[in-house]
């Protein structure tokens, strides 16, 4: 795997290797050791998955205080855009974020972890997007930023379509009336 730093601090792109053949391909998407040597000690309790279509965005959302959580996201299938905004008040970095392709044809994951909110935009016809994280799910702690927040200028793909976007998200928060991490 191939470890490769971002602009913020603790976020990571990684691409693992692929070995392909007539008969498909193999691809160690995780390795505990080889992770916990470059990123550091992370211990991921659970993994999940959704699967949304064209042009749906999910985000930007985290979860506060002790129900935080670090996230390994991908693609097995399709395309989407995937962002992360750092949210650390104490980081030379905060409020800035980073856009990252993620598919099934670039094999590509990023590390998000604790103190930024993570979303992301599905670009291809669809996407089953993959993640494993480290704490469980805390709705009571759940937070949503809107994603077109003029604060963070995040510059989604114009897409054919409108995006579909939940109602909670579409109702989140703006980022100044947003609960921030130290």
């Amino acid at each position: 795997m191939k470890f490769i730093p971002t602009a913020l601090h603790g976020v990571w792109i990684i691409e693992p290797q692929h070995f392909g053949d007539s008969r498909g391909y193999f691809m160690e998407s995780f390795r505990a050791d080889v992770f916990r040597q470059h990123v550091g000690p992370v211990e991921f309790i659970q993994d999940n998955e959704s699967e949304s279509g064209h042009g749906v965005l999910r985000g930007l959302h985290y979860q506060r205080d002790e129900a935080s959580q670090a996230k390994l996201v991908r693609v097995s299938r399709g395309e989407v855009l995937d962002v992360a905004v750092d949210l650390r008040r104490s980081s030379p970095t905060f409020m800035q974020h980073i856009a990252v392709t993620l598919s099934q044809e670039n094999g590509r994951q990023l590390f998000v972890p604790r103190g930024f909110a993570h979303g992301f935009l599905v670009t291809g016809e669809m996407a089953q997007f993959q993640y494993k994280v480290d704490n469980v799910y805390c709705p009571d702690s759940e937070i949503s930023i809107r994603y077109d927040d003029p604060c963070l200028a995040i510059k989604w793909p114009q897409l054919a379509t409108a995006f579909v976007v939940s109602d909670k998200d579409r109702r989140g928060l703006n980022f100044e009336d947003a609960p921030l991490f130290q």
